[in-house]
């Protein structure tokens, strides 16, 4: 049995609107902190009209105001897209409104395209450079303030959030690992580094003053419902929305459908299957097997999943069937 927690996109789904996707990220919150997630991360994206936590800070601030104890935070926030001060600010005051509840996960990508990703942050090149010292000069903010400090985060000093490290390549495992660090790695969209990430990291850990063992978190597109083929129908959205992206079609989150062999081409359902291995799609008892594999295989010590469904109610229901696997350690209020 390991903990569960849940990555949110705040999906616009097809029909709906940005604060109808807002309300559902609120709802999803709350019902996994009933059921007993362990924590409830939002993903930073721009440019994206399927996609509604880009102000992914404001989006956390509104699924904390709506529960109370379930842990909130970002898988994550695109470092380079800011500077480490305005982070620090930022989530600082997260964790004075929410004490005791914030994680930062951290990733280098740009969470976007690459004219957007300009826009964002002007010097694309500088940003991917600094990030590890941006990483070291958060940590710093977001500790005790040392004598003549001469920069503090007001809020964010002495706040000690949890930073984690995000990625989905073997980098980010070095980084993690010299960092000592708490590693998720991005499985549920980048697939192939998986095993290797995690060995590097446990092999070449060191630990530091706020992780004394490697804590490896592993990511997963995930569906339940009822029967195999309603779940495998839900999550027809996510697979049409991996084509579009590989077809550079933005549109908002689609509706499943019936018959993905009318959709894509062989070619694109062989890209798409491969990049979402990983997934748990199914009935319970499916899921169930699924999840055993994948923990077996990685020895992770959480599991973070996705769960990209159109329909409100369906998704809902999906989070309170994974809470019944028994697989799955229920997280204490």
């Amino acid at each position: 049995m390991v903990p569960f927690s849940i990555l949110d996109l705040s999906p616009v789904a097809e029909g709906t609107s940005v604060t109808q996707s807002l309300e559902s990220s609120k709802r999803m919150a709350q019902k996994a902190e009933e059921f007993g997630y362990r924590r409830f991360w939002l993903a930073e994206h721009h440019g994206m009209p399927g996609i509604a936590s880009a102000a992914t800070s404001v989006v956390i601030g509104h699924v904390g105001a709506a529960t109370k104890h379930i842990r909130i935070g970002s898988g994550g926030i695109m470092l380079p897209n800011h500077a480490p001060l305005t982070i620090a600010e930022q989530f600082g005051t997260l964790e004075a409104l929410f004490p005791g509840r914030v994680d930062l996960g951290l990733g280098r990508a740009p969470g976007t395209d690459m004219r957007t990703a300009q826009a964002l942050r002007r010097n694309l090149d500088a940003g991917a450079q600094s990030f590890p010292n941006d990483i070291v000069e958060l940590q710093h903010l977001l500790g005790p303030a040392s004598d003549n400090q001469s920069i503090l985060a007001v809020p964010g000093t002495n706040s000690n959030i949890p930073i984690w490290l995000l990625g989905s390549s073997l980098y980010s495992a070095h980084l993690a690992a010299a960092l000592g660090l708490p590693y998720a790695f991005a499985s549920h969209f980048a697939p192939d580094s998986l095993i290797d990430a995690i060995a590097i990291y446990r092999d070449r850990f060191k630990p530091s003053e706020t992780l004394h063992k490697p804590y490896v978190m592993v990511g997963a597109m995930a569906a339940a419902a009822d029967t195999d083929a309603e779940a495998q129908r839900l999550f027809t959205s996510a697979q049409q929305q991996f084509v579009n992206l590989r077809r550079n079609v933005r549109g908002p989150f689609p509706k499943p459908i019936e018959d993905m062999d009318a959709f894509w081409s062989p070619m694109e359902k062989l890209n798409v299957e491969h990049t979402l291995r990983y997934a748990v799609v199914g009935s319970p008892k499916t899921a169930e097997a699924k999840l055993n594999n994948f923990l077996k295989e990685t020895q992770a010590d959480e599991v973070i999943l996705s769960m990209p469904i159109h329909d409100i109610e369906a998704r809902l229901k999906s989070v309170e069937l994974f809470a019944g696997l028994d697989v799955f350690e229920k997280t204490a209020a």
